[in-house]
This record gives C-alpha cells, sequence and structure tokens, in this order.
C-alpha cells in the first residue's frame, strides 16, 4: 500500500510513518520542515500536483498547529493550519481517489459532559485550537466521500515536546512542582496511537473514531507516576485549574469513549501507565546517549 504521510516529523507523524514501513507500505514522508520532501499543506495546487505525481493509496494527515496556547495568539495561522488545510487536502484526495485519515483532537468537546465522549456527541470547543480543529472536521467532510477522523488526547512520546518530557525536565531541576489535579483525560502514547492508526486503515473505517490509551487521569496522576518512575525525589503538589491562569481554555472532562474503535477492529488499546513506562525507558536511553556525547 502507497501512503502519504504529512507532517512527518512531528510527535505522531514520525511513529505513523516507522509503522507503516515496518508493515512494508510504500511511504511518502512529507512535511513543510522537510529538506528531502517538502509539502506544503495550505497550498491546494502545490496539493493537488503531489497526489497527481504520486497516486497514494492513502493520505494520513498529521499536519497540524498543535500550540493550545499559541492558537490564541494566531488564530488566522491556526484557521489556515488546522481548518482550511485538511478542506483542501480532502478534496485533492477526492480529485485523485486516495483516502484520507485526518488527525483531530478531544478538544473539539466543552468537557462539561459527566461521562465519556462518543463519537455523535455534540462539539463545542472552547479555544481557538478547538475551534479550528472542529472547523478542519467539517471541511473534510464536506470535502471527500471516504474520510476517517480520529481524535485521540493527551499525547506523549519520544519525538516532541510533550507534557510527560517537560514535567520531566522541570522535575530534574526543582523540588516542588505544583501540577493541576481538576482536569481529566486519557495519556496517549505516540506509537500505540500509530499502531491503531493503521489498524483502522487495514479495516477500511470511514467516519469518525475516538482513540486513547484505556485508563484515565489528570495531568497530576501523569506527572506523579512519570516523576515516580524516573526515581526522581520531587514533591508534586496538586492543584485547582485557577492556579494556572492560561491564554486558551481546557475542557475539564475530555475522556473519549473507545467502543467504536473496539467493535470495528476487535483491539483494545494498552492501558496508559504501561505504555509510560515503555517512554520512561526511551527517555533514560535518551538522557544517556545524550550525556555520552
Amino acid at each position: 500500500m502507497k501512503i502519504l504521510i504529512t507532517g512527518s516529523l512531528g510527535l505522531l507523524g514520525q511513529e505513523v510513518v516507522e509503522v507503516c514501513r515496518n508493515r512494508g507500505d510504500e511511504v511518502l514522508a512529507t512535511d513543510i520542515a522537510s529538506p528531502a520532501t517538502p509539502l506544503d499543506v495550505r497550498i491546494p495546487a502545490t496539493l493537488r500536483g503531489f497526489l497527481a505525481a504520486n497516486r497514494p493509496d492513502w493520505v494520513v494527515n498529521c499536519a497540524a498547529f498543535t500550540d493550545v496556547d499559541g492558537c490564541e495568539e494566531k488564530e488566522d495561522l491556526a484557521f489556515e493550519l488546522n481548518a482550511r488545510a485538511p478542506g483542501h487536502l480532502a478534496r485533492a484526495c477526492e480529485e485523485y481517489g486516495a483516502k484520507l485519515l485526518h488527525i483531530s483532537t478531544d478538544y473539539v468537546f466543552d468537557g462539561e459532559k459527566l461521562g465519556p465522549y462518543e463519537e455523535d456527541d455534540a462539539p463545542n470547543p472552547l479555544s481557538v485550537y478547538g475551534k479550528s480543529k472542529r472547523a478542519g472536521e467539517i471541511s473534510i467532510q464536506e470535502g471527500i466521500e471516504h474520510y476517517l477522523i480520529v481524535r485521540p488526547q493527551w499525547l506523549f512520546g519520544p519525538h516532541g515536546r510533550n507534557f510527560v518530557s517537560t514535567i520531566l525536565g522541570l522535575a530534574q531541576e526543582r523540588d516542588i512542582l505544583s501540577v493541576v489535579n481538576d482536569q481529566w483525560g486519557s495519556p496517549t502514547y505516540s506509537k500505540d496511537l500509530a499502531r491503531a492508526l493503521r489498524v483502522l486503515i487495514d479495516c477500511d473505517a470511514r467516519g469518525v473514531f475516538h482513540v486513547r490509551n484505556r485508563g484515565k487521569a489528570t495531568w497530576f496522576d501523569l506527572a506523579k507516576r512519570a516523576i515516580d518512575l524516573l526515581g526522581l525525589p520531587t514533591r508534586v503538589v496538586p492543584v485547582d485549574t485557577s492556579a494556572f491562569p492560561r491564554p486558551a481554555r481546557r475542557p475539564m472532562n475530555g475522556i473519549l469513549s473507545t467502543r467504536r474503535f473496539t467493535r470495528t477492529t476487535g483491539k483494545v488499546m494498552p492501558s496508559w501507565q504501561i505504555s509510560l513506562k515503555s517512554y520512561i525507558k526511551e527517555y533514560l536511553r535518551e538522557q544517556r546517549r545524550e550525556s555520552r556525547d
């Protein structure tokens, strides 16, 4: 299978490239920052030309502006990358017969639901990031017949800055850390998510799917578990969201239901606690490598 991956240098994109190559796929790894295969998803003519020349079976769109607070300051760029660009990509895929898998977010919801969000629950984003990603979903649904939209949440992994790596860096510098303890979600390992995306492609899945690791946590839970696994003495103090005012509002409950994913694929995602252990091992290996260099 020939698979085009946009945003291939990002936290998730690098994992998707690796998973697909390991499956024997012909992978076209593109990124606006790639010196070898640059691709700007904001330019319709460029997208059409690339798809016409390469004719992929699937396009996995990992390109996005994911700085949640940064989106508040750069709203035009957020909508250009997260809303209009997916629409351009969807129409190019429709024109050249490719199927599209697009990565969205749990931030399309307002977090007021008491239980996990189902795929058919009404979105109500609170932030520019969430609004731009929701607009991207709509532009895809209007632009292509065969689309697959995946909403993950709370991504962590070895190929980019994320909450866990940030917390571990701070914990090595400070004796005490205050971390928010009233926002709930499911920490999701980028490697697990990439494998799940490839399974959905195998199933020729269509529509919207929620995919995340099993289990729920607050940011405090995740920070404390990561720091404990690294064996650091740093004390982690739970605080309310009000203690850390941020430009962008976050959903208080972002937990997603994955029943549709399990029904479709027959697969169950690993627990976040087990996957966090795997990530910490990678983190330690990288630290040892850097210390030798």
